[in-house]
């Protein structure tokens, strides 16, 4: 009897395994004839080891917006980040003037003439000149690049705006582009924000639009148009039609407005800790360097960029015991050195060395500041980026100069141990690209001074075996400093 049963339960289990085995057949075969190609299940049978590729710049379509008019004057600022045969993308230009021609193709990217806005007269009330053959770029750039294929983002910048590149590269590689995406930042100023919108991506700052959002955008624009005929400008017209499309501005930090005046040195400075990733409005503020013009700091800012972008303006901080001092740099741009010990809390808020685009509306700025002082103690001795080089296969080394002396006694609260005859600090930083966002702020050691005399700048050695990034100060008489990262 009980041999009859268990023959029986082999011959039910026989079955079921028969009946499993032919529904996943024709599972397989139904998923494999599938019209839907990209279904996860069809690119798991036929290539199960395949993944997607880390974003590249050749998956970023730039549309930079320009006018005849301004265009000569502002070149400069797509020549000095644009990469030729890398880096795809169209300068949209609302016509074509003799002298801009022959076009540069070697060295700028392809121009297009914007599309006739004549049809959208009476929808055409806003207070910027040209709102809507601007808004229409994003439509022009995707209906231009769609049979090209392979573009996961679209970038809109103006012709003012100077793109870090890799650091936009790796910050889009943190997001999914196939979802609805619009990555931007607001403005610096409330006034701006308040002017405008406190949920919309600047679009002077530049901002990124995924490949489906650019895709309903374009869909959608005629009517968006239509909808607003009285925004201020282009980008306010953007984000209204982002935001009906249910779509919120994702900020982040590395994208600059600048709508700041004067000098920004403070708040380059002190940049927040997130890749830097553009600036916009740098002919409207002082030259970001010392002594030099505004083209001549472009060009200089883009030395120390090519040999580091990952940690361009990233601010370290470290301390010197013996003598009370505070270095915070802001890498291959400024070193500050305090003559106190200061809590980097307060180094982290930049240095109010500007004043707001408008004062209309307060407080002024969205972030936190710390007002310039006179007193020994709080006012830094400043030095700005001189020059970049390889010191081995494993450290890149930048030199900062001071940009002029402090004029004020030594801080007399902490041992009147004066930085004014330091001359120049020598940053040496690892190789290794830095990654922001899985790290800690770098720190810094200093590992030893020498030069001067017995009593003031005898050789110093620290121990730097927790840092993995050195910094080296050298004063009149060949002084020497070193900093680093946990």
């Amino acid at each position: 009897m009980s041999s009859k049963l268990a023959s029986h339960t082999l011959n039910n289990l026989f079955k079921s395994l028969l009946i499993i085995s032919a529904l996943l057949i024709y599972l397989i075969y139904i998923c494999s004839f599938n019209t839907n190609n990209n279904s996860w299940f069809h690119t798991f049978i036929n290539n199960p080891t395949k993944t997607t590729p880390n974003t590249n710049p050749s998956h970023i379509v730039f549309g930079i917006a320009a006018t005849a008019s301004t265009w000569s004057h502002r070149k400069h600022y797509v020549q000095s980040w644009w990469r030729p045969n890398i880096t795809r993308g169209y300068v949209f230009l609302d016509k074509i003037q003799r002298d801009l021609l022959p076009w540069p193709n070697h060295t700028l990217p392809p121009f297009r003439i914007s599309q006739d806005t004549s049809k959208y007269r009476h929808y055409d009330r806003h207070r910027a000149r040209q709102a809507i053959r601007m808004a229409l770029i994003i439509s022009e750039a995707f209906d231009t690049e769609r049979p090209h294929g392979g573009v996961r983002w679209f970038v809109m910048a103006d012709d003012d705006t100077v793109v870090f590149v890799e650091n936009l590269v790796e910050v889009l590689r943190r997001y999914d582009h196939r979802k609805y995406l619009y990555i931007g930042m607001n403005a610096e100023t409330h006034a701006s924000n308040v002017m405008h919108s406190f949920d919309m991506a600047f679009g002077g700052a530049g901002y990124a639009l995924s490949y489906p959002l650019a895709k309903a955008l374009a869909a959608n624009m005629d009517a968006c148009l239509k909808r607003y005929p009285t925004l201020y400008g282009s980008d306010h017209i953007v984000q209204s039609c982002v935001a009906d499309l249910g779509v919120s501005i994702t900020r982040h930090h590395g994208f600059h407005q600048i709508d700041l005046h004067h000098d920004i040195s403070g708040f380059l400075s002190s940049h927040a800790r997130a890749p830097l990733v553009s600036l916009h409005h740098l002919d409207e503020v002082d030259p970001i360097f010392p002594s030099m013009s505004c083209n001549d700091s472009l060009k200089h800012l883009m030395t120390a960029a090519k040999a580091d972008e990952s940690r361009l303006l990233q601010q370290s901080i470290c301390y010197h015991k013996p003598k009370n001092w505070t270095f915070a740099i802001s890498w291959g741009y400024s070193v500050h050195v305090y003559e106190a010990i200061v809590n980097p809390s307060a180094l982290q808020r930049p240095l109010q060395t500007f004043v707001p685009w408008t004062k209309f509306a307060h407080p002024f700025f969205v972030f936190n500041t710390r007002l310039p002082s006179k007193h020994p103690c709080d006012a830094p001795h400043q030095f700005f980026f001189h020059s970049v080089g390889n010191g081995s296969r494993d450290h890149v080394v930048t030199r900062y100069s001071r940009a002029r002396r402090r004029a004020l006694p030594a801080c007399s609260f902490t041992g009147n141990h004066s930085a004014e005859s330091v001359a120049s600090v020598v940053v040496i930083s690892p190789a290794a690209k830095y990654h922001i966002i899985e790290n800690r702020r770098e720190c810094c050691d200093v590992l030893h001074v020498t030069g001067g005399n017995a009593t003031e700048l005898d050789r110093l050695e620290m121990d730097a075996s927790r840092c993995r990034e050195m910094v080296e100060v050298e004063f009149l008489d060949d002084v020497r400093v070193n900093f680093e990262d946990v």
